[in-house]
């Protein structure tokens, strides 16, 4: 069966910025995106960038950040939903550096735990929006720690995709876990198509990006993907991969097809440091 598609809506996009997210690189990605498929994956989903550009009628999507994926949850429930934006529009009109620094430091009190889905994904999307370049970072105790941004107007109530959002996790057949890539993974099967998005193999030992989880993402995670690579070329699935062009990963992966393309990065404290770099497409298809 293939994949047919419900109605773009070019409305529907990331409503969050996230640490490796995929907006620049869409550009490029899309020319490889198989054109049929049954269910589409897409285990380390991040803000959604190639997810949301997909708007496959079937999907499974996953992230190891329990509060990321809490968000997907909230939006996707319409009493959340409406919440959600009422909240937001108070976090926007309370905006400023003493409210951000009360508002952060929320998960370092005891009733943290009390508080509700829609006030949790609340907080992380306003602090999201506010904080600087909007990167996500939590630290040992798995407290966000992330400096206030100081930015002008921030766009921290962006109630059309928001609904947008919404509107799309119901109307498509989209299932949103919270486990490791591998136990998601378990149910693909032959013609599912399986985007791989995973933290990047560092291209030297400062610019390991850890603050994501608390756990991190190492070799042996790299070697057990690669594992998983190869199970699902093996059932039949399209597998396509991204991740940074380290001899390592071209190494791990030097048995299917390797594009090497270079993207931009955006989120690094250092401005200097947000240049070009090298980064690989991997897949086990022809591109059509």
């Amino acid at each position: 069966m293939s994949n047919k598609k419900l109605q773009k809506n070019k409305l529907l996009q990331p409503y969050l910025k996230w640490a490796g997210g995929k907006r620049q690189l869409l550009p490029i990605i899309k020319e490889y995106i198989p054109k049929k498929y049954n269910v589409y994956y897409e285990p380390f989903v991040g803000a959604g960038a190639v997810f949301f550009y997909i708007q496959a009628n079937r999907a499974v999507i996953n992230d190891v950040n329990s509060d990321l994926i809490n968000t997907y949850k909230v939006i996707q429930d319409k009493q959340g939903m409406e919440e959600l934006i009422r909240l937001l529009k108070y976090h926007n009109d309370h905006n400023n550096k003493a409210y951000f620094y009360k508002v952060r430091d929320e998960d370092r009190q005891e009733n943290y735990k009390n508080k509700s889905n829609v006030e949790k994904a609340a907080r992380l999307i306003y602090l999201n929006k506010t904080c600087f370049n909007g990167l996500f970072r939590v630290n040992s105790q798995g407290q966000f720690n992330v400096p206030f941004g100081n930015y002008k107007n921030p766009k921290i109530v962006n109630e059309i995709v928001l609904k947008t959002v919404h509107k799309y996790l119901n109307a498509a057949n989209v299932k949103i876990l919270n486990k490791d890539f591998d136990e998601v993974l378990k149910t693909a099967s032959k013609n599912d198509f399986v985007y791989l998005d995973p933290p990047y193999d560092p291209v030297s030992d400062t610019s390991a990006f850890t603050g994501y989880t608390l756990d991190g993402f190492n070799k042996d995670d790299q070697i057990r993907l690669r594992d998983t690579f190869v199970k699902l070329d093996k059932l039949g699935c399209k597998v396509l991969l991204s991740n940074s062009a380290t001899d390592f990963i071209q190494e791990i992966y030097s048995n299917f097809k390797i594009t090497k393309i270079s993207a931009r990065r955006n989120i690094n404290s250092v401005a200097s440091k947000r240049g070009n770099v090298d980064e690989v497409l991997v897949m086990n298809y022809e591109p059509e």
